[in-house]
């Protein structure tokens, strides 16, 4: 695999990954305030503890070599852990035990945070004794400098989605060809969403392209469609927040579109989203591996259908979902499972807003128990 011939696009290596390690290392004060963007800084002794991690991470900067290790010793050593520790009640995951450690993947999830799920996934894959993987992020998130180092500093693999049509069918064909080779190759992992954008709403269905993109980059080597997803080694991975931190926001931004049409979308729009999502209480988080799809597989829809089907099966449904749902349909199914859950202030999140916006909220916690009892 000639790594070079995608240098813009892939993380970065040898003397770029230095480069990159010495210009974050000159702006301390980015590095504070990123930290700072995920955690309480009320009392002085929070305050002094943000110093102390940034003074760490200063001089971890100092030995790592790779994004390996910074994901290790940087990403998963301090910054995931301090978003666990302020916004999620725990952190769980499962099997990763059935996965062979040696092997690369494909790992495709759900798609609910912007950069949240990729990075919990990873921190599930160094708990769980797996190798760590790269993963694909829009350009759109690359708003200056120190946010693409730190981003190719951490395994990103860039999607370019700021291009005319026919540059962009190009750049997915290159992409796509990176993501085989990588895996194959180079036997490294990778993470990719199940469809470009958040699912707003609560229903992931993957999209059939991103497997045609994979066989289609490899067609004029001979490769079959069947050979192409058997060297990936697909794995669906179930990504499951008790409480989303934006979906009020969601909520409103659909009904928006759904009323008016597509917008425009603000300056620094992403970042806020992210931002509050990195922040906002999330609850309990569990991330669900499921098993590498191989076999005889005929259409891109087939293996969809499957990723869809494991993904649907893995669901950690908490009782905001099974509330939501038995609330919407007047039900009462799944009561005993919400027993002592506090329906009151979770209907109160979505007070005051206009009807359209809380059905959409309300559905979209509903959904993934609708997507679940048809997987079954």
């Amino acid at each position: 695999m000639d790594l070079d011939a995608y240098r813009d696009i892939a993380p970065y290596r040898g003397q770029d990954f230095l480069d990159a390690v010495e210009r974050v290392k000159h702006n301390a004060e980015g590095i504070e305030s990123f930290l700072g963007s995920v955690c309480t800084l009320e009392t002085k002794e929070q305050r002094k503890a943000l110093k102390r991690k940034v003074e760490y991470i200063l001089a971890k900067l100092d030995e790592v070599r790779d994004y390996d290790e910074f994901q290790r010793f940087i990403t998963a050593g301090v910054f995931l852990p301090m978003i666990v520790e302020n916004s999620i009640t725990e952190f769980t995951f499962s099997g990763t035990d059935e996965l062979d450690s040696s092997m690369a993947h494909l790992y495709v999830s759900n798609h609910r945070d912007i950069v949240l799920d990729c990075a919990l996934i990873d921190l599930a894959l160094d708990g769980g004794g797996q190798m760590l993987c790269e993963m694909a992020i829009g350009d759109n998130l690359l708003t200056n400098e120190f946010v693409t180092d730190l981003f190719k500093l951490n395994g990103g693999v860039t999607v370019k989605r700021s291009l005319p049509m026919r540059e962009k069918y190009v750049e997915s064909m290159r992409l796509s060809s990176y993501l085989v080779e990588l895996i194959s190759e180079h036997n490294k992992s990778v993470w990719v969403a199940q469809k470009s954008g958040r699912a707003k709403d609560g229903l992931d269905i993957t999209s059939p392209s991103i497997i045609k993109m994979l066989h289609l980059s490899q067609r004029k080597k001979g490769i079959s469609f069947s050979d192409v997803v058997n060297k990936v080694r697909v794995v669906p991975v179930a990504v499951s927040y008790e409480y989303d931190p934006v979906d009020v926001i969601k909520a409103k931004e659909e009904v928006h579109t759904s009323f008016f049409g597509g917008r425009k979308k603000r300056l620094y729009e992403d970042l806020i989203s992210i931002s509050r999502g990195l922040k906002g209480h999330k609850g309990r988080v569990h991330i669900a591996f499921g098993t590498p799809i191989q076999g005889t597989y005929t259409s891109s829809e087939e293996v969809a259908a499957e990723i869809d089907r494991q993904i649907h099966t893995l669901y950690t449904l908490w009782p905001t979902n099974l509330f939501a749902y038995d609330y919407l349909n007047e039900s009462d199914q799944w009561a005993s499972s919400y027993a002592d859950f506090d329906s009151a202030e979770f209907l109160s999140r979505f007070k005051g807003l206009k009807k359209e916006v809380r059905s959409f909220a309300l559905n979209a916690y509903a959904n993934p128990v609708r997507s679940f009892l048809a997987a079954k």
